[in-house]
């Protein structure tokens, strides 16, 4: 796969998880233990998540990967889990609000 763009929208070859690159960073995104592919020429899923990537994703969850600095947004949830290789992407908390007096 080429290098990530950020705005670039990917579809996973395992599940229905869908993303959008918010935050390029590293080049080997995978859902499910495979890579992830262009939304416009994937086509549905053809395997099924490898164990240890199946704890599926969360519509409207950013995850991140502090050392690489990706940032993505599920755009569709799916069963497979989102990986940079095979380091498992983890949830972006929110930030919390400031203290009003």
């Amino acid at each position: 796969m080429a290098a990530l763009k950020p705005g670039a929208r990917l579809r996973s070859v395992t599940c229905t998880t869908e993303v959008v690159i918010v935050r390029a960073g590293g080049e080997d995104l995978r859902c499910g233990g495979e890579p992830m592919a262009d939304i416009a020429t994937a086509g549905d899923p053809v395997a099924s998540p490898k164990a240890g990537f199946d704890a599926g994703t969360e519509i409207g969850k950013r995850y991140t990967d502090e050392s690489s600095g990706i940032e993505v947004l599920c755009t569709k949830a799916g069963a497979g889990s989102l990986s940079l290789g095979d380091t498992l992407l983890v949830v972006k908390g929110a930030k919390p609000l400031p203290a009003s007096d």
